[in-house]
């Protein structure tokens, strides 16, 4: 025998009369009073309905057999006629069924408490748990006829309402279950504070040449609006905004608005101020601030009102509360009663917010929704943003402050490198007596700062990979920490009206090079050191290798300074690295302010302090050759060949004497006078 069933539902509409018709002409749907909204224009008003409804009937309890709802919102004009606007068929009541617990409507899970800032990857009523904020006000469209399978009926608006189907007892004389939608808002427009919080943007079409764009943010509500288009932000596809607006508007006004607060449902109500903070005067500052317009403990009553739960009771000393028959201390939450930070607010407070942190509520967040296209409206095609909404009633006081999401000014950091000294560098070229040489130099820059790039002195005639330079580099670069990227404002073309930022991690390369003079120089090896992640240095160059380190690396700006031998690596065609030589280097990081007050200069220069670098220590033979050609003869052919010269000397000077010697003999001035006289030694014979 199928037991009583009674649907309750609360409506309230704009202009038409809706009715409810059931199929079955020998079951009456009794309905109590019903809150819901009608959309069937641009501007829908919201007026609140009462009806008169006859005695619960019974429902069968097999779903397969109970008959469907069908809903008609019907135009009352003169002379008594009424065509039907829209209508809708709803054959599953399922969704709709309800057991009332004894205790109230809902229970209120106990859930761990939530992060202080949620980060949602897509729209709030996407969200699951929050089941399409549809808790409270469900929305049903209106189609002009009935709507068959298969059919592509026209829709012609939208009923706002929600259902709930549940047994009643079977005595008659028992008392009946608690009633849905208790103190349910006002039907009334009201005046809320609106304030749109818009952070950044993600993959927006190239509008411009450049394929970048220009964008900017315009916000309308109902006959308001916001944003300026002088305040772009230039030549990007993710722009970071970080504005927020506010204005006072109707709140029949907000049904206009795509993520506006009339479809969150007051299950998932977002409250502005729900996190991890205090309460309203004591903690004035800081990202957890409070900004609700009650405190925690009215919203945690409040709630308990909306959902038929019983109220909570807290202890004398405020540090002890019973909420749903269990009890509740600051400890069960991981916080002691007494916390160190004065300005979280007092135990009473704080204890009420955890309560609300397990209630299931929407915490504070940022949500992902689409951009739309005006000429393609329903398909999202023209990238995304992150933002939220936080709406404030008029009537329930000045809310608290606006959240700052200004965007982070980068921090302005100076590095330091000093290059002391080379080792084991590749020798690329060969001197006229055969040795294998480099002329040594290092360059080095900052990540997209190569137009800045800055080098060494050189080393000439370097004969074993060895080089002493004790040169420091300064670059400067404005960091962001908590993004972990250093901003580049740099302009593409001369003729470019806006600078394009470019974000990337701040990385220092150092290349060592060898230097000609008549033809291009040659490239010996590179280092490349992620300021966030420097590997650790060698202490001596032989313990310094290509093996990568085990530990993850030491992030420069909380280590301040390194100093030790670091590998360079050169690359053959297959793509093998292997060693091209050790640079000993210091790397130092300082703020601008530590800049100031500890100044040096570049290279060797004025002011050469912190610390002070001394001329290198260089061989006689690191000199450029035909800068002094007797030093070059001295240096090159006399040092080496020095035994071999006098050698040669001294033949030739043994030569020059024999020869002389010969020349200088009787008999070979006999011998000559004879082959000069033949006739004369003719006649005396």
């Amino acid at each position: 025998m199928p037991g009583p069933i009674f649907l309750s539902i609360h409506p309230s509409i704009p202009g038409p009369m809706p009715g409810f018709v059931c199929p079955s002409r020998d079951l009456i749907w009794p309905m109590l009073g019903l809150v819901c909204v009608l959309v069937l224009g641009p501007r829908p008003g919201l007026v609140s309905l009462s009806l008169a409804l006859p005695p619960p009937q019974v429902l069968p309890v097999d779903d397969d057999y109970a008959p469907a709802l069908e809903l008609k919102v019907i135009d009352h004009r003169d002379f008594g006629y009424q065509p039907v606007v829209g209508q809708n068929c709803l054959p599953d009541l399922h969704p709709f069924l309800c057991q009332p617990q004894p205790g109230g409507l809902h229970t209120c899970p106990v859930l761990p408490p939530l992060p202080l800032w949620q980060v949602y990857n897509c729209e709030l009523e996407a969200v699951k748990e929050f089941e399409g904020l549809q808790d409270f006000c469900q929305t049903f469209p209106l189609y002009r006829g009935r709507a068959e399978p298969g059919d592509d009926p026209l829709v012609v608006g939208e009923f706002k309402g929600l259902f709930r189907i549940y047994p009643l007892p079977e005595d008659p004389g028992a008392p009946l279950p608690p009633r849905q939608f208790q103190e349910l808002p006002p039907s009334q427009p009201q005046e809320c504070l609106v304030r749109v919080y818009v952070v950044r943007a993600f993959n927006l079409p190239p509008k411009d040449r450049n394929g970048l764009c220009d964008p900017y943010i315009r916000v309308t509500l109902g006959q308001m609006k916001l944003g300026d288009r002088d305040d772009y932000v230039a030549n990007t596809l993710e722009p970071v905004f970080g504005r927020w607006g506010l204005g006072l508007w109707g709140l029949g006004d907000l049904t206009e608005v795509p993520a506006d607060g009339t479809e969150k449902g007051r299950g998932h109500e977002p409250a502005p101020g729900l996190s991890n903070s205090s309460t309203p005067g004591l903690h004035s500052s800081g990202l957890g601030q409070w900004r609700d317009q009650m405190p925690p403990t009215q919203v945690l009553e409040e709630l308990c009102r909306a959902r038929g739960l019983v109220l909570p009771e807290f202890s004398e000393d405020s540090r002890q509360v019973g909420f749903l028959g269990r009890s509740f201390l600051l400890a069960d939450f991981g916080e002691s009663p007494a916390p160190a930070l004065q300005y979280l607010g007092p135990p009473r407070e704080r204890l009420a917010l955890h309560l609300l942190h397990t209630c299931g509520l929407v915490p504070e967040h940022v949500e992902t929704r689409p951009l739309y296209s005006p000429t393609q409206p329903g398909i999202p095609q023209t990238g995304v943003w992150m933002m939220w909404v936080d709406i404030f009633p008029e009537s329930l006081g000045p809310p608290g402050p606006h959240v700052d999401i200004t965007p982070r000014k980068p921090k302005q950091y100076e590095l330091r490198c000093i290059v002391w000294n080379t080792c084991d560098v590749e020798l690329e070229e060969t001197n006229i007596m055969g040795d294998h040489m480099s002329d040594i130099y290092v360059k080095g820059w900052l990540d997209g700062q190569e137009d800045v790039r800055q080098r060494t002195d050189v080393h000439y005639r370097s004969l074993e990979g060895e080089g002493s330079f004790n040169w420091r580099f300064i670059f400067t670069l404005d960091y962001l920490p908590l993004e972990g990227v250093c901003v580049l404002p740099c302009k593409e073309h001369l003729w470019s009206l806006d600078e394009t930022v470019l974000k990337l991690p701040p990385k220092l390369v150092l290349q060592v090079w060898d230097n000609d003079t008549f033809s291009a120089d040659d490239f010996l090896g590179a280092l490349e050191l992620p300021l966030t992640q420097v590997p650790r240095p060698a202490k001596r160059s032989r313990d310094c290798t290509l093996r990568p380190p085990r530990d993850p690396g030491t992030n420069l700006f909380h280590q301040r300074s390194l100093h030790g031998w670091w590998p360079c690596a050169s690359y053959d065609k297959a793509g093998h690295p292997h060693l091209a030589g050790k640079l000993e280097l210091t790397l130092e990081l300082l703020t601008a302010k530590e800049a100031e007050e500890r100044p040096a200069g570049r290279g060797r220069e004025e002011p050469n302090m912190y610390p002070t670098l001394q001329p290198p220590v260089r061989p006689e033979t690191s000199f450029l050759w035909f800068t002094a050609p007797l030093k070059t003869l001295r240096h090159i052919v006399w040092r080496r060949n020095r035994w071999r010269v006098l050698g040669g000397l001294a033949l030739l000077l043994l030569a020059l004497l024999l020869t002389s010697f010969v020349y200088a003999s009787p008999v070979s001035h006999g011998l000559s006078w004879g082959l000069q006289c033949p006739w004369k030694g003719a006649g005396h014979s």
